[in-house]
């Protein structure tokens, strides 16, 4: 008996000696969680969350896992600092009490307003409704949290909870601060008097370019411009001037620093900017005159860059056409309602950017065929059809001229050894490239090439293998084991290169109205042609934003994902029992991975419906076997099934065998 309370002595002493330390808290999920320290980042325990919520800034003691190598576990002893001031939630009402529940999981728990807050009377909210409520008293170990309701964003029925919820669990801003608002406002375009301020600034307004973006944009930021001239091209990329009428450390750039990126849901656009800037002010619109930062280049007969010229420049867009119109006049003779000098530019543009593909071809520049489904919404916000969006001639055409201006741009900085937000991407690490050799084999798409050479990360060997990929059943499982051994590309300070690309030196140059690193090397930019050093200011903090650029640019991808996904097993659920026709992308253990021809939609086969044999899963080849029939289901394989099953919450479809 002595010796079990000397034991159980000992362990309470181990328990108060454990090390403490301070982190942020980041909630993936519900129920999983880690905390990020100076001294690295640590997994919270499965029960170790207690009152803290995501983003809080906490006190953890670090635990060893029982009868487990490897980092400890970290367990929440106290909130420092909180992070959540209000949040969205759905109203309701327990008697006398009225419930709040965060649309954002990760937040872990349900406030309650008290019997004697009459806020939810006073803004007339009902059951269901999705409110703002502000956190009067946090969650404790002994008590529940409170909040007051501030605002009434509408009913369920009014609102779509699935995107509202996709928002709040990403943390996305939706409203800007009122004196971002009032800055904004004020701002006026007033590009004569720019020109008469600053000599500097070219005047190109008399200069053929036009505007090329989806139908359904309303933020033009580049434009593009093209003439032959003797012995090849020249070729001209006008960018919005933002950062004339955004300045360091206004209200603007504060929350543009914070969005660092418009995030594009299935039904809305969260801007980076005010509106007044991104769709007007700024906006590169038809016929009016507008303020940019140019790169006009010149190119030789097969397209290699001769000389760029970099500067501050005013411009008038002679067209505003989308890539619809700009493909059925290169693929099909039907002329947009422009001149004859535009159209000839467009032909231009089109020749350039084959010749630019081909050099960077040469040169090693890795081009992945992906394809994006986009939903269609009535305006209900009910999604009535899915079309493929893959690259064409259109989408080309501008892409080939902003990659040529963004190396010019970044080679120009770099070379000068300026600080700035440099795109970069690294060579993929072998053992990520290893793992795709056994269904590449299985494929039959290494003969000839080398497995030494991919593993290496050899560009050509990459090259070859998504050319002979390329029409065939297993082109979209190529491209994505392909692409899910790349590294993401980040911003970094300093110039390390873009390996996909094939450049040595990159940055985004061309979206300011939508990315702030964009912002960052137009400001670095204008101080190098102005001969001014970097902005100390600026180069001090230049670390922490490029890292917050890059997690957060992660964030809105995944929840634009999200939104699309959503909407489309949204759509499938109006279909259940429908056939369709497609082809098995993946395969693991539980089931097939399979994307629809016609919508590009990707669902889940599952193993059960296979067919009632036990099936055997080999991971290496990433197939599975029928003990009984021997019948082999791999990637590549075509399939025709039917819907069987939706969960658009979870942006899940599941198909059966038709």
């Amino acid at each position: 008996m002595a010796r079990r309370g000397r034991r159980a002595d000992h362990t309470r002493k181990t328990r108060t000696q454990r090390p403490r330390v301070q982190g942020i808290l980041q909630v993936m999920r519900p129920g999983r969680a880690q905390v990020k320290t100076a001294e690295g980042t640590f997994m919270v325990a499965r029960r170790g969350l207690r009152e803290a919520m995501n983003g809080d800034e906490v006190q953890v003691s670090l635990v060893p896992m029982h009868g487990r190598k490897g980092d400890p576990v970290a367990y929440v002893q106290s909130v420092v600092q909180r992070a959540c001031v209000e949040f969205v939630g759905t109203y309701g009402t327990a008697d006398p009490l009225g419930v709040v529940v965060p649309l954002d999981g990760r937040l872990g728990h349900d406030f309650f307003v008290l019997p004697e807050d009459v806020s939810a009377e006073a803004l007339s909210v009902g059951e269901g409704d999705v409110v703002r409520a502000r956190i009067v008293e946090y969650p404790s170990r002994t008590s529940a949290g409170i909040v007051t309701i501030v605002q009434r964003l509408g009913s369920s029925e009014e609102l779509d909870l699935g995107v509202e919820t996709i928002v709040a669990s990403h943390g996305l801003a939706v409203e800007f601060p009122s004196e971002a608002l009032v800055e904004a406002e004020r701002v006026m375009a007033r590009v004569d008097e720019a020109l008469q301020s600053d000599r500097t600034r070219r005047d190109l307004r008399g200069i053929a370019c036009v505007t090329i973006d989806p139908a359904d944009a309303r933020d033009f930021d580049d434009a593009v411009g093209a003439r032959q001239v003797e012995g090849g091209f020249e070729v001209d990329v006008h960018i919005a001037d933002v950062t004339h009428y955004v300045p360091w450390g206004s209200s603007m750039d504060l929350e543009a620093r914070r969005r660092t990126c418009s995030t594009y849901l299935v039904d809305r656009v969260l801007p980076m900017l005010p509106e007044r800037l991104c769709n007007d002010v700024c906006s590169l619109r038809p016929g009016e005159d507008r303020l940019a930062m140019t790169v006009r280049m010149r190119l030789d007969e097969r397209c290699g860059l001769v000389e760029a010229e970099l500067c501050q420049s005013a411009i008038r867009s002679k067209a505003r056409l989308s890539y619809d119109e700009v493909d059925a006049w290169l693929a099909e003779g039907v002329r947009p309602a422009i001149s004859d000098e535009l159209c000839q530019m467009l032909g231009i543009l089109d020749r350039v950017a084959r010749l630019r593909m081909r050099i960077r071809a040469e040169r090693g520049a890795i081009d992945f065929e992906t394809t994006e489904c986009k939903v269609s919404l009535d305006e209900s916000g009910r999604p009535v059809g899915i079309v493929r969006r893959k690259r064409t001639r259109a989408t080309s055409l501008v892409e080939e001229a902003m990659l040529l201006a963004n190396e010019c741009v970044a080679k120009r900085l770099a070379g000068a050894g300026v600080p700035t937000a440099y795109r970069v991407h690294e060579r993929p690490a072998p053992e990520d490239l290893a793992t795709c050799v056994p269904m590449l084999r299985e494929l039959d798409l290494l003969r000839g090439i080398g497995e030494e050479a991919l593993v290496a990360a050899e560009p050509h060997a990459l090259q070859e293998v998504l050319m002979r990929a390329r029409g065939t059943g297993g082109e979209v499982l190529v491209n994505a084991l392909l692409l899910r051994a790349q590294k993401r590309a980040i911003y970094l300070p300093h110039n390390d290169g873009h390996y996909a690309l094939g450049a040595r030196a990159y940055c985004h140059f061309t979206s300011p109205i939508r990315r702030y690193p964009d912002v960052l090397v137009h400001r670095a930019l204008k101080r190098l042609l102005s001969g001014l050093p970097p902005a100390t200011d600026v180069e001090r903090s230049l670390s922490q934003l490029c890292r917050t650029c890059s997690e957060q640019e992660r964030v809105a991808d995944i929840a634009a994902r999200e939104s699309q996904n959503y909407k489309i097993a949204q759509y499938y659920a109006e279909r259940i029992g429908e056939r369709y026709s497609g082809v098995v992308v993946g395969c693991e253990k539980f089931g097939l991975f399979v994307v629809l021809d016609d919508t590009g939609a990707e669902g889940l086969l599952p193993t059960r419906a296979l067919g009632e044999e036990w099936f055997s899963y080999d991971a290496e080849r990433m197939r599975l076997t029928g003990s009984f029939t021997g019948r082999v289901w791999r990637p590549g394989r075509h399939v025709v099934v039917r819907v069987s099953d939706t969960e658009p919450a979870r942006g899940r479809i599941e198909f059966a065998l038709a």
